[in-house]
């Protein structure tokens, strides 16, 4: 404890300091550390720390797009070492994604080896790659020697780093940025940059450019791996607007013709961000569990491009409603989340509009231009003064070379020379005149220049050259003069800039073409599940045992079918291919299978469980047609239950969908359709009550309300019939009987009943 009292870098918490108070101080330290050293761009530069790091350190190793290549390892060793003190594989993978093409939209890292690919293999270890800076990635540094930006020390102050790059083009908008910090993340995706360029000249031209205006400059993203974006262009402009919002886009595609009435579908460009392999397994899932009947297989055929095949199962198939349905099951459409949360300045985070950023960016370079200039100038200032010590000297050679050869301290006998006027020519009021101690006397700067000249520069010739080269300055600076004292020279040099950038990586180079394209959603619309399935009939037979199976045709149900060894026949029904089948399980879940996926009838099926999620424990209560819009009755057998439309049961997973709360022992008694007006009810205790159905409540799912009080038992069967039509079920013998005398049974709902009636069925079943 002494040895922390004695340190200043250690901060003791003392127990009179609350320890929620402490924690919370470091952490929010942490925080900002995060959002600021991290995980957010600067606004300016388009930039984190690490990546900054990377270009600045790779350009200390003068790594020039025409240089040789350097170990990835040697780079990421410098970066730690002197800027980032991080892990070098956190550097070199920062460094890796900055030259992938399919991750960076104008890559700042030329590299040579295996950097990974758009499957999502990894890169290789940093000791077998090579890379070197690419030629838009020096722009970002230009101007670094000339005090363009502020420099600050390294983490362990033996070196200097630059706060943030001069930036030659918006690289926030252009390449994009993505990060989670702590309670806030960034999402911006990549433009093409000749859009940018041209949307900084509309807003140099209007800074009170309108979002619309600037939108129809920047239509949108340009992602590197191209694709189709859909999104509306109403929901583009907002989202430019606030900051927040998403952009849809979908995969590129056209039919391949193969001869013969064949086709294939051929797929060349997907969705940024989306990793092919990934994309093949779902689409293979999507083959192998039916859910897409129209395709029948999927190859990969890519090499240095993409080329994905998708067959279809015939030749009659539309592609268009193939592939909406693959839009809507697969990543071969996918949503970007654009939220432009990014550093103003370097320290403030906020979700900025489009117009703000390209603002950030355009201010910053007004700055960079100012700090440039006015170090330029200063160079010419110097340079100015030396040439006018030169001047003299060759006015004054013969007295000059005099003290030089015999004075003992040249330096001190040449600046207490009176000179006289140097020689001058006309000179306009913004003209350098150089600071001199006194009229005709010579500054320490000129003397120090005079004195290291070389002999062979004492000749005519080079006086005449120095005349010129002054004039040429002085005019130079004139003109820098002017620019620092006028806005309208400063944006239109910022302009010419940003035109050079344009006409080196604008859309007429192989690099800046745009990529993406824009489509309406419409041209491709979604259809149904059923609207891909050929409509075909089949017999639907579910053993005790939950074997399951689907005979083509409407088999006749009386025909007796094979089981296995122990196993008897339970459900059997017509359907056809593209009905959905609730299965309804004792656990009170409603799981839902599609005709067209069920197991052939040539064997015994398949265990019903091997499709849909129901437990061992769980037996199948009932398996029935879905009809859209029906209402169906379900109850417990606690006596407890309801009425629920069919589309609320619909389950969309494997999971299903619990419809019927249950307590503990208690299962679900049965699901029947709702046919009539009133309800009967009997429980194990034999006693039947009838009541009307609109004492039931309609609910999506929950525990009901009681049907039947029991004493003893539980619920046995419910149903539901038309009154005046009176109550039917089977007697002993099989006969069809008719109770329309129902006075004796109808009572209040959650009543006992009484005694069924006689001829009743003994199994206490209504059908």
């Amino acid at each position: 404890m002494s040895d922390a009292e004695d340190d200043p870098k250690i901060e003791p918490i003392t127990l009179a300091e609350p320890l929620a108070r402490a924690i919370g101080e470091r952490y929010l330290t942490y925080a900002l550390s995060t959002i600021m050293h991290r995980a957010l761009p600067d606004a300016r530069d388009g930039l984190k720390p690490v990546h900054r790091r990377i270009l600045y350190a790779m350009r200390e190793l003068k790594l020039s797009a025409t240089s040789a290549f350097r170990k990835s390892a040697k780079i990421s060793g410098d970066v730690m070492g002197n800027y980032h003190p991080h892990g070098d594989s956190a550097i070199y993978d920062a460094m890796a994604r900055l030259a992938q093409d399919f991750n960076v939209r104008y890559p700042l890292v030329d590299g040579q080896g295996n950097f990974g690919n758009i499957d999502g293999d990894n890169p290789a270890a940093s000791r077998y790659t090579e890379a070197r800076l690419t030629a838009i990635a020096e722009t970002l540094m230009e101007g670094l020697t000339e005090n363009a930006v502020d420099f600050r020390p390294n983490y362990d102050g033996t070196l200097e780093e630059p706060v943030v790059m001069p930036a030659a083009f918006p690289n926030l908008l252009a390449n994009g940025s993505s990060g989670i910090a702590v309670g806030m993340a960034t999402n911006i995706p990549p433009h093409n940059l000749e859009e940018l360029i041209l949307g900084c000249h509309a807003m140099m031209a209007d800074p009170a450019i309108s979002d619309d205006a600037l939108v129809d400059i920047i239509p949108g993203p340009d992602f590197p791996t191209g694709g189709v974006m859909i999104e509306p262009r109403a929901t583009m402009v907002e989202a430019y607007r606030t900051g927040r919002g998403s952009f849809r886009t979908r995969a590129k595609w056209h039919v391949e013709d193969l001869g013969r009435g064949t086709w294939q579908i051929i797929i060349t460009e997907i969705p940024y961000q989306v990793q092919k392999s990934k994309l093949i397994e779902k689409l293979a899932e999507l083959i192998q569990t039916k859910r897409i009947p129209l395709l029948a297989d999927v190859r990969d055929e890519s090499a240095d491009d993409i080329r994905i095949v998708l067959e279809p199962r015939s030749r009659t198939v539309e592609a268009d409603m193939l592939m909406a349905a693959l839009f809507k099951s697969s990543d071969l459409e996918a949503r970007f989340s654009l939220n432009m949360n990014v550093l103003i300045d370097g320290r403030q985070p906020k979700v900025c509009s489009l117009k703000e950023v390209l603002r950030a960016f355009l201010d910053h370079r007004r700055d960079v231009l100012k700090r440039r200039s006015t170090h330029r100038m200063e160079k010419i200032d110097h340079r100015l003064e030396v040439l006018e010590g030169f001047i003299i000297t060759f006015l004054n050679l013969d007295r000059v070379i005099d003290i030089i050869r015999y004075d003992t301290d040249p330096k001190a006998a040449l600046m207490a020379e009176h000179w006289g006027k140097p020689h001058k020519r006309a000179m306009s009021e913004k003209d350098y005149v150089p600071p001199k101690p006194g009229e005709g006397e010579l500054s320490e700067v000129q003397t120090e220049a005079i004195l290291n000249m070389r002999l062979r520069s004492l000749r005519r010739l080079e006086e005449m050259e120095l005349l010129a080269e002054r004039d040429a300055l002085m005019a130079e600076r004139a003109g820098l003069v002017d620019l620092l004292e006028s806005d309208a020279l400063q944006w239109k040099q910022i302009g010419l800039e940003l035109d050079d950038i344009r006409k080196r990586f604008g859309k007429e180079t192989a690099l800046g073409r745009r990529r993406t394209a824009f489509a309406e959603a419409g041209e491709v619309e979604e259809v149904s599940f059923e609207a891909m399935i050929e409509r075909e009939p089949i017999t639907v037979v579910c053993s005790q045992m939950g074997w399951i199976r689907a005979l083509k045709g409407h088999v006749d149900l009386a025909t007796e079918q094979k089981f296995k060894d122990g196993d008897t026949a339970r459900f059997a029904f017509h359907a056809e291919t593209t009905d959905k089948i609730l299965l309804i399980g004792a656990n009170g879940r409603f799981y839902t299978l599609v005709g067209v996926n069920l197991p052939g009838g040539r064997g015994m099926g398949e265990p019903v469980r091997l499709m849909v999620d129901l437990p061992n424990d769980s037996e199948i209560v009932d398996l029935q047609i879905f009809r859209s819009g029906e209402k169906l009755l379900v109850a417990s057998s606690a006596g407890d239950g309801f009425v629920v439309t069919s589309d609320e049961v619909l389950a969309q997973t494997r999971a299903g969908k619990q419809v019927l709360s249950l307590g503990a022992g208690v299962k679900t008694a049965i699901c029947r359709k709702v046919v009539g007006d009133h309800v009967a009810v009997v429980g194990d205790n034999r006693k039947v009550l009838v009541f009307p159905l609109a004492d039931l409540p309609e609910m999506a799912k929950g525990k009901g309300v009681r049907l039947q009080k029991y004493k003893d038992g539980g619920l046995s069967d419910a149903t539901t019939f038309v009154l005046a039509a009176g109550l039917a079920w089977k007697d002993p013998a099989g006969r069809t009987r008719t109770e329309t005398d129902l006075g004796e049974w109808i009572g209040a709902r959650a009543t006992a009943g009484r005694m069924a009636p006689r001829g009743f069925p003994r199994d206490n079943r209504f059908n």
